[in-house]
């Protein structure tokens, strides 16, 4: 007998056609992984026979297909009179009497003794497919309470089938509306309006990186972190070490959440309304570090349950403070992506920035920004132009697809607006915050989202290229090829190219981008002097009790983020090597720094490491290291000293590091020194027996072989990495490497330039050779050829 009325406990996941996407995996969570300590609030659904019951009891099932048979399918120009008519047939509609006692009857069982806050939410018979999110398309109601009220929202969720966005969305996947039914299901409210609430992919939704989960969150209900209104917070979690036990939050960053929605009590308690968010609460997290990974632990139980990457929906109780799983979806974008094959962009020309955001996708587009305040404004926009916005509701989505691209002032990575743009294959920039004020209507724009997390809209018309590029046809040489990176927001994405892991990693861009401030400025905050530089200071660490640890913080998460990206590969992490002038640039550096003639060669590398007036500084830079490799368990990072003079120092800058908890050897930690001082190469055998590793510097090498600075135009003629004398340095260290069985690579730009200088590296016998991203398929190509001369030779 079928049947109108399902409770959670008689759903799973087979049950799609009768309760649809949604609540089939509410019910499957519900009653498979519950047990495994995932809370998921009870609940129950109107089904397909119900809403087909329903359609037929009020005589609609032939007046909706004769009413969608006159939608103009072309222009979609009769779409809102159609959809509004459709609705409306629906709302006039009434519930049998056997639906009325069975809805009254469940919301009698469900509540117990008096009537619950109940959510009321839609979930389309074709919904939540591999190809299809239905994303925002149906609607959903909260903070429902009474049979009257109830009823009321169940129709509503019946009438949102007809939605104008919902029905062009049937349309472009090619489902045929006479065919999907509306479930709705109600579930036990759970109190976010006192709490919080976010979305979270088991799988990076910009790169569609797996080995990662993102985690959105804002203080109240839900629903706008969903419609973008504001900036969410953002946690990455990193799976395998978490498989492992590990403590792997690689990276959190703070959002504005300058709104939180809560219930209207002065309306009855059954409305919605949107207040500013206090000070206090815009300035913490919205999760703690424990409930992040509570969270990201029960992710990977419903991802491995489902066997593919899932969408998620949480809450937690302001009054329990208790985490629920509300939702799971499959995740649509990336999970059918050939990840062999790279679709590349790069801008070939400059211009002026008019404003920053979150950058969806990694395409670069060209068009004329198109300012509007609504979808009313949608006649005014022509094909191609850039939809600029304050935020993107279900609404818009109708005319998204006929956009160039979109930029708003609000909204996060997992708003709708980025979800959608995803789906489409649309460019977008999210939260820039002043886009509306910064971008003039009608100008002509550059929207460019291929340098990582961050996007940036120029002015004008830039050139740009766009290559595809078929990693499945690049054979890795048995020369190890690596990367030489700085930037976390670029990591994921440069994973897919073909690598043997990261041969240098530049700790001195996350500490000039990330960290901003002098490691002493943080350590000694007493000894700066300016007013406004230690106002500064105190407004980029107001959100850490100690100063030191937003230092650890800030690095950490760099680290491991790259770490991350490339894991179980080798990650060798410099240490920092910025010379004193550099130094002396970042925040509080100036009370710090001695002024030095040639800071090329004066106080740098492993120098510092030892000294009394940095010996403080370089403890953070070895806390954040052993956050990485022991609390998060990237133990696949490896630890390289700079600019080491003597043997002498190189012992003194291991003690230090083991006293400090970076113990040669423990996990496996190696610790590598740059080769780039001659005293570096005569003694190779010696600095052997204290190193694990060596790294040959090709530029520092150069000038202190030639005797040239290399930040001098006068002497560039003169600076030539192919020098007679510069290679037989090289050649040497690799056969002294080669003699005490250490493992030697080399970073620079000459292996990719110059053919014959990595065939040179090759006949050698080098183990590794890294590039900058731009040139690694270049030297890749260039190992390969002479691997290929020497095998036939």
């Amino acid at each position: 007998m079928r049947k109108y009325i399902k409770v959670f406990k008689e759903i799973t996941i087979k049950d799609i056609p009768e309760v649809g996407g949604k609540n089939a995996s509410l019910g499957e969570m519900y009653n498979k992984l519950t047990s495994q300590g995932i809370k998921v609030p009870d609940g129950f659904v109107t089904t397909s026979y119900a809403f087909w019951t329903f359609l037929k009891e009020n005589n609609l099932t032939n007046k909706l297909k004769e009413l969608l048979g006159n939608l103009d399918r072309n222009t979609y120009s009769n779409l809102n009179s159609i959809g509004a008519q459709a609705r409306e047939l629906i709302l006039k509609g009434k519930f049998s009497e056997k639906l009325l006692v069975q809805i009254k009857k469940a919301y009698k069982e469900l509540s117990g003794k008096s009537n619950i806050d109940v959510a009321v939410r839609s979930s389309a018979t074709a919904e939540d497919l591999p190809d299809a999110s239905f994303a925002g398309q149906h609607e959903t109601f909260l903070n429902i309470k009474g049979e009257d009220a109830l009823l009321d929202a169940v129709k509503k969720c019946f009438a949102s089938l007809y939605t104008n966005r919902a029905i062009k969305y049937r349309e472009e996947k090619g489902f045929k509306h006479s065919e999907v039914a509306l479930s709705v299901g109600v579930q036990k409210m759970v109190r976010s309006d006192k709490g919080c609430s976010g979305v979270g992919f088991t799988i990076d939704p910009e790169s569609g990186f797996e080995d990662v989960m993102l985690f959105s969150g804002v203080w109240g209900l839900g629903e706008n972190i969903v419609q973008g209104t504001v900036n969410p917070d953002d946690f990455y979690v990193f799976k395998p070490t978490l498989k492992q036990g590990y403590f792997p939050l690689i990276q959190k960053k703070i959002g504005d959440k300058d709104k939180i929605m809560i219930y209207d009590k002065s309306n009855g308690h059954d409305s919605i309304i949107n207040i500013d968010t206090p000070k206090e609460k815009q300035e913490a997290f919205v999760l703690n570090d424990d409930e992040v990974i509570k969270l990201s632990q029960w992710a990977l139980i419903i991802e491995t349950h489902y066997k593919k990457p899932m969408d998620i929906e949480w809450a937690k109780d302001g009054i329990t403070n208790q985490l629920f799983i509300i939702q799971a979806r499959p995740e649509t974008v990336h999970h059918s992506k050939n990840k062999s094959i790279l679709i590349e962009y790069k801008l070939t020309e400059k211009g002026k920035i008019l404003t920053t955001g979150n950058a969806v996708g990694t395409k670069i587009s060209v068009g004329r920004a198109k300012l509007l305040t609504s979808t009313k404004d949608a006649d005014k926009l022509l094909p191609g132009d850039i939809i600029v916005t304050d935020t993107i509701s279900p609404d818009w989505d109708p005319i998204l697809k006929k956009s160039g691209g979109i930029i708003t002032n609000k909204g996060g990575r997992t708003s709708h607006a980025a979800i959608v743009s995803r789906e489409l294959g649309v460019s977008a920039i999210v939260g820039c915050n002043n886009a509306t004020k910064t971008i003039k209507n009608g100008e002509l724009i550059t929207l460019n989202c291929a340098e990582g997390k961050i996007g940036y809209i120029y002015e004008g018309k830039l050139s740009y290229e766009e290559k595809a590029i078929d990693f499945s046809n690049i054979p890795l040489p048995k020369t190890e090829a690596k990367l030489i990176l700085a930037d976390p927001d670029k990591a994921f994405q440069l994973s897919y190219y073909p690598n043997s892991g990261v041969g240098l990693l530049r700790m001195e861009f996350i500490i000039t981008h990330s960290v901003k401030v002098h490691p002493m400025a943080l350590v000694e905050f007493n000894k700066v002097k300016d007013k406004k530089t230690k106002a500064t200071i105190e407004e980029l660490t107001k959100s850490y009790k100690n100063k030191e640890d937003y230092f650890i913080d800030k690095l950490s998460q760099g680290i491991a983020t790259i770490a991350a990206a490339f894991y179980p590969k080798e990650v060798i992490v410099r240490l920092s090597d910025f010379k004193t002038n550099e130094y002396a640039n970042l925040i509080g550096g100036e009370f710090f720094e001695p002024k030095e003639e040639n800071p090329m060669l004066g106080f740098r590398g492993a120098a510092r490491y030892y000294s009394k007036s940095y010996i403080n500084g370089f403890k953070l830079e070895c806390e954040a290291l052993k956050k990485v490799r022991n609390e998060m368990g990237l133990t696949n990072v490896k630890v390289m000293v700079p600019f080491c003079r003597t043997l002498e120092e190189g012992k003194k800058v291991i003690k230090i590091m083991k006293d400090n908890g970076l113990k040669q050897g423990d996990k496996g930690l190696e610790i590598y020194v740059m080769i780039e001082i001659p005293s570096n190469v005569i003694l190779a055998e010696e600095f052997a027996e204290i190193f694990d590793g060596f790294s040959i510097g090709s530029n520092d090498l150069t000038q202190l072989t030639l005797g040239v600075d290399r930040d001098s135009q006068l002497m560039a003629t003169l600076f030539d990495e192919n020098d007679a004398a510069t290679k037989k340095m090289i050649a040497m260290a690799i056969e002294k490497a080669n003699r005490s069985k250490t493992k030697i690579g080399l970073c620079g730009q000459a292996p990719s330039d110059f053919p014959e200088f990595a065939s040179f590296l090759v006949e050698k016998g080098i183990n590794s050779i890294s590039f900058n991203p731009d040139a690694l398929l270049q030297g890749i190509d260039n190992i390969n050829k002479a691997e290929s001369k020497l095998v036939s030779v």
